[in-house]
């Protein structure tokens, strides 16, 4: 199943998730981007979501407003909707509306590969990008082993080039895979200092001695961030 988390507030850019794409609110755009992967859920902590879902015909779920992450949100959602522990779960963003299907079943495959492994216990996938845009402390940064395990993440430009100029950084996206049963290890996990800080939750499964698996796409999809983020996507994408 895909749970898209909606979190109505943001301090950058607020009410976002509601943001009118082309005549159709952001997370409900994403929701339709991934509804022919799998079955699709919103989990919200707004009525304002839960009532604009509704009335795309796509299911919701109240959730709580005082969730840490969005992986928290959407293990109560999971619970809400009872799901098995073998279910796998794929975290989708509701700030992702352009978010190609193919990355989605990218880590939806991988997640199903990795079930079984209990050090494993999330998914996800980056893209090549460029040294400038490297720059950026929005798109957080990943260093992988060979196996593409990851090693860490960071807003800040990591691997640091030292002696040249280095060109091949890994941008994450903020795509998850869990199964039922390692989604809810995650999130038995206390908040870690490193998440606090950088306010990634991903680093709270590395700070815990878990493993997260990595796979590379090719996307020209982004998060949205800013309001000046929506107004470049939609650019790109003529709408």
């Amino acid at each position: 199943m895909i749970i898209i988390p909606a979190r109505i507030g943001s301090s950058r850019f607020p009410n976002k998730v509601l943001a009118d794409i082309a005549g159709v609110p952001m997370v409900i755009r994403t929701a339709m981007r991934v509804s022919n992967i799998d079955k699709v859920a919103i989990a919200t902590d707004s009525k304002e979501v839960m009532d604009m879902a509704s009335s795309y015909n796509i299911t919701a779920v109240m959730t709580s407003s005082r969730h840490q992450s969005g992986t928290d949100r959407i293990f109560e959602a999971a619970q809400k909707l009872e799901l098995d522990e073998d279910e796998i779960i794929i975290n989708v963003q509701g700030d992702e509306p352009f978010i190609e299907s193919e990355v989605v079943e990218a880590i939806y495959s991988l997640t199903k590969k990795n079930r079984e492994n209990s050090e494993i216990i999330m998914n996800s996938a980056y893209k090549i990008i460029t040294n400038p845009e490297a720059d950026d402390p929005n798109i957080v940064k990943v260093v992988t082993s060979k196996d593409k395990i990851a090693l860490c993440f960071s807003r800040a430009k990591i691997p640091y080039p030292r002696d040249h100029h280095f060109d091949a950084y890994k941008g994450h996206l903020g795509i998850y895979g869990f199964s039922m049963k390692s989604l809810k290890k995650f999130c038995t996990l206390e908040l870690s200092p490193l998440e606090s800080i950088e306010k990634l939750e991903q680093l709270r499964t590395l700070y815990y001695g878990y493993k997260i698996a990595m796979v590379e796409v090719h996307t020209q999809s982004f998060g949205i961030d800013t309001i000046e983020d929506l107004e470049r996507a939609m650019r790109y994408h003529k709408l």
